[in-house]
């Protein structure tokens, strides 16, 4: 088994991203969907991204034709697989269509074909039953975007074969990516099982605490040393990423997140965040603007209950053997920017505050706070 060639379905912003990621590190890529249009717009993209490659001078002005010729745009789905040996499907993130393409490879595609879905949140071994090849799906979860991302979590379905995952992971390693392996095919896999319950408990804090969402921004920006505030985050993510993964997390899982009715209100109206122009935020022009965030406002409050509510959740991704810390804490340094590893935040934003937060919230809403046994031997 030796990866070559690869064919990408779906040329949006994570499949062509993926096709050039693959194409800058030697393969040979099939970039296929539906219609020619898709493909012109997602090849100028390609191009585009590799000319500002060159002039950083991360690449040659050389590098950028040959990088670009490796790959091919094609519509004809019998054609663009032929000679895969990996086909990466990256379409958008709806079960049903999936589920269409699954069943249209099904009937095309050579046995001998690794399957690999670029979802976020759609349970693996859920999806490889669609497939006639359970053994030969997994999961491979580009975070966004692909050209500049680092991170790459690696998730077997219950069924995958131990060599699909050895080779699909050294394919990660030789696009210059980190992979990291989600060892048990869990709810919102590493990332967003820290990060999407973090978005809803920041709404309740909101309200149960009577702070506004700049001071709550400002406190894990600056307390918990975040790249930026949870909602700011949310809206740069997309709150239809958000919407997606918290409905599709919660289907399968209700232990998983508290569920805050805003999220679904905002994808409803279609206040999607910074691509939309508005989310939890407003935006004005193509330039992303960032919130007013002081250490002043920080000072106002203690996110206790949302450093209490991924840490939790971290916590659980230990105790279930889903991951090794360091690769936990590698997924949220790359995936989510933290600045230190995620068990620190606990004890030095106070473990005794943190773990009484998370009894009171308890006591009052239920065994979603329950603190987890890991998070008291590390205390």
């Amino acid at each position: 088994m030796s990866i070559k060639n690869i064919t990408v379905l779906g040329s949006g912003i994570m499949g062509h991203g993926i096709a050039q990621v693959s194409a800058m590190a030697g393969y040979k890529v099939v970039l296929r969907d539906i219609e020619q249009k898709f493909l012109d717009k997602a090849m100028e993209k390609v191009k585009w991204s590799l000319q500002k490659f060159a002039e950083k001078n991360k690449i040659s002005k050389e590098e950028v034709d040959i990088f670009y010729n490796n790959i091919t745009p094609l519509v004809d789905l019998q054609t663009a697989i032929g000679s895969a040996d990996l086909i990466i499907e990256a379409v958008p993130e709806d079960f049903d269509l999936k589920k269409k393409v699954y069943q249209e490879l099904n009937s095309l595609a050579e046995k001998n074909i690794i399957f690999a879905s670029n979802t976020s949140t759609l349970p693996i071994t859920e999806l490889s039953k669609l497939t006639d090849r359970p053994d030969k799906f997994i999961g491979v979860h580009f975070f966004n975007p692909p050209q500049l991302m680092k991170l790459v979590e690696v998730i077997p379905g219950i069924g995958t074969d131990s060599k699909v995952t050895e080779e699909v992971t050294n394919y990660i390693n030789k696009i210059n990516k980190r992979p990291v392996i989600c060892k048990k095919d869990v709810s919102g896999f590493i990332v967003n099982r820290v990060f999407i319950p973090m978005v809803h408990e920041a709404l309740y804090s909101m309200e149960r605490d009577n702070v506004s969402m700049e001071v709550i921004d400002s406190a894990v920006k600056y307390k918990l040393e975040f790249p930026m505030g949870i909602f700011e985050l949310a809206d740069y993510t997309g709150l239809d990423v958000v919407y997606k993964a918290s409905y599709e997390m919660n289907l399968r899982d209700k232990a998983v997140l508290l569920l805050h009715p805003r999220i679904k209100q905002l994808y409803d109206s279609h206040d999607l965040g910074q691509k939309t122009g508005k989310g939890f935020y407003e935006y004005k022009g193509d330039n992303y603007e960032r919130i007013d965030l002081t250490p002043e406002k920080a000072s106002k409050y203690d996110p206790y209950s949302i450093i209490g509510v991924a840490t939790n959740n971290a916590s659980w991704l230990i105790d279930n053997e889903v991951c090794t810390i360091e690769d936990l804490n590698i997924a949220l340094k790359l995936g989510m920017g933290l600045k230190m590893d995620i068990f620190d935040f606990f004890k030095k934003n106070g473990p005794d505050n943190i773990m009484n937060k998370l009894l009171e919230l308890e006591s009052k809403y239920g065994s979603f706070y329950h603190p987890n046994q890991y998070l008291y031997s590390i205390k």
